[in-house]
């Protein structure tokens, strides 16, 4: 069985004053709060949102 492989990022800017699709990308990483560290899974999706805002996130490859 293979297993998904996950990211864990960290928000570590805000979203105030950033474009309506940067703060879409947020919202569907499913983060909160600043500073809220999460794991998703490792998909294309999840990849182009990331990579979308990666100036607001610290990202550690699991």
């Amino acid at each position: 069985m293979n297993e998904a492989r996950k990211i864990t990022i960290k928000l570590i800017k805000s979203g105030i004053g950033r474009m309506k699709n940067h703060k879409l990308c947020i919202k569907g990483l499913g983060f909160k709060k600043l500073n809220q560290t999460i794991c998703v899974e490792d998909t294309p999706s999840n990849r182009g949102m990331i990579n979308k805002i990666s100036d607001m996130l610290e990202i550690t490859d699991n």
